[in-house]
């Protein structure tokens, strides 16, 4: 029984840095193309 909780902790923290993992990635993303991103909409909308 102790085995088996061990392994539902093993497999929760793995789900845990999976998603710190993608969730450090997206914030990347976002601060690098924010930027560009947001002048495209401002040009689309100046463009309007």
């Amino acid at each position: 029984m102790l085995t088996l909780q061990t392994n539902r902790g093993q497999g929760l923290v793995e789900y845990a840095l999976i998603l710190v993992f993608v969730a450090i990635v997206v914030i990347v993303v976002l601060v690098l193309l924010g930027p560009s991103v947001g002048n495209m909409y401002s040009n689309i909308i100046s463009g309007i």
